[in-house]
């Protein structure tokens, strides 16, 4: 036991150099208080003496060693994270690592792993309440991955998270489709601008951002009899590095051809004869957009947006923030060709769930879809196709009757 050892060895030997050995930051353990070593407490009652002797520090290695057996969360969470590293892309594991900190570490990182309880999570989670639901999931996957991890090392006994729902958080506003007028309207406000190409093969390729920004000239087939382009790549892009582009895609579904329809090859078409670069949306040098190069292709969509905005402008070396209130067919000011024609707010993932919606509408097969969208199993695909499908009490009424009528006669 090592509450007598230590005894024991006080006893016998009783000759440290000084208290630095065995208490102090670097072995966390402190003169005559409690510590937890593998889910138990021991009473550490330490007297410094002079004289070292060599043979002591193995066992003080050695007691190191077993004290350091029960982590903090902190410290687990990092290795947790360390390992994750040669799994996942640096985009997430960044997000990975800046939601642990804030919302695991912040409130758990300094109890021992062993230590944790389950109320002591969900005190953890009450200000995740107030988030979004997307970001509570995140959180909530993250804490169970972490507990699930150390259980299987055998690091705890059990596994403090395993009942933890899952539910929280505000639930996001569900994303809309556009209509065939708003896709007529985006189209003719950024048409001849940077963000047309971008635009045109979401709404008519259902391609990923990052699909579509790694697409290059090899992949797309236009003089053959069906046109159609082949996803190989992805684009990995970060504010602070240079975009990266990976043959490694979201899933393996992810590689996929998609049939292009006419409109799509016509501006296909007529970009590549301007073009000088391999990729089909590239910089000014030739190569791919980089973080805030595609923020500032897509300002020009949203700069053709009316109602309330967010502005920002320089007065007296400060950087101030305003709101303007543009009004649709208003001119911008100074820009004579610049028309406020877009009265509806629009995102780049919400031009891919319009092509997926219109495949639904239009009654193609949701394996079809499934396929075509990229998607890893049917049930992203089912869930659209189920709101789009059975929201529609005119369509339903008829098949309700034909269904109820045998009973209503009986």
């Amino acid at each position: 036991i090592i509450g007598k050892e230590i005894i024991l060895w006080q006893r016998k030997r009783g000759r440290f150099l000084n208290m630095e050995l065995l208490c102090g930051k670097e072995s966390g353990i402190t003169e005559h208080e409690s510590q937890m070593l593998m889910g138990k407490e021991w009473i550490c009652t330490l007297k410094p003496v002079k004289n070292c002797i060599k043979r002591n520090r193995k066992r003080v290695a050695r007691w190191k060693k077993l004290f350091s057996a029960n982590p903090t969360v902190a410290e687990y969470c990092e290795k947790w994270l360390l390992m994750q590293s040669a799994k996942i892309s640096p985009a997430t594991l960044r997000g990975y690592t800046i939601n642990m900190n804030k919302y695991i570490v912040e409130p758990l990182g300094s109890m021992y792993l062993s230590d944790v309880t389950a109320d002591d999570i969900r005190l953890a989670l009450i200000p995740l309440a107030t988030k979004s639901a997307g970001l509570y999931s995140t959180v909530n996957m993250l804490l169970k991955c972490v507990f699930y991890s150390a259980e299987r090392s055998e690091v705890i006994d059990y596994n403090p998270a395993a009942k933890i729902s899952a539910k929280g958080g505000v639930p996001g506003k569900p994303m809309d489709a556009l209509t065939d007028e708003q896709v007529k309207k985006l189209v003719d406000a950024v048409k001849g601008l940077p963000p047309y190409v971008f635009v045109m093969l979401g709404l008519y390729a259902g391609l990923r951002r990052e699909e579509s920004l790694a697409l290059q000239w090899d992949c797309v087939f236009l003089d053959t009899p069906t046109p159609y382009i082949s996803v190989r790549r992805a684009w990995r892009g970060s504010r602070r590095t240079e975009p990266e582009i990976s043959t490694v895609l979201k899933t393996p579904a992810s590689r996929r051809d998609i049939p292009i329809p006419k409109c799509l090859v016509e501006c296909l078409r007529e970009a590549k004869q301007s073009s000088h670069s391999a990729f089909v949306i590239s910089n000014r040098k030739g190569g791919p957009l980089s973080e805030g190069e595609f923020v500032g292709v897509w300002y020009h969509v949203k700069s053709h947006t009316a109602g309330e905005k967010i502005s920002y402008k320089y007065v007296n070396g400060e950087h101030i923030r305003y709101m303007t209130y543009p009004i649709l067919g208003s001119h911008r000011k100074g820009f004579p060709n610049h028309v406020y024609s877009l009265d509806f707010h629009v995102t780049p993932h919400q031009l891919r769930h319009t092509y997926i919606t219109n495949l639904l509408y239009m009654g193609v097969d949701p394996k079809t879809v499934q396929y075509l969208a990229g998607h890893k199993n049917s049930k992203t695909t089912m869930d659209i196709y189920a709101k789009i499908k059975y929201n529609k009490p005119q369509e339903l009424l008829p098949v309700i009757n034909a269904a109820l009528r045998p009973v209503a006669m009986s």
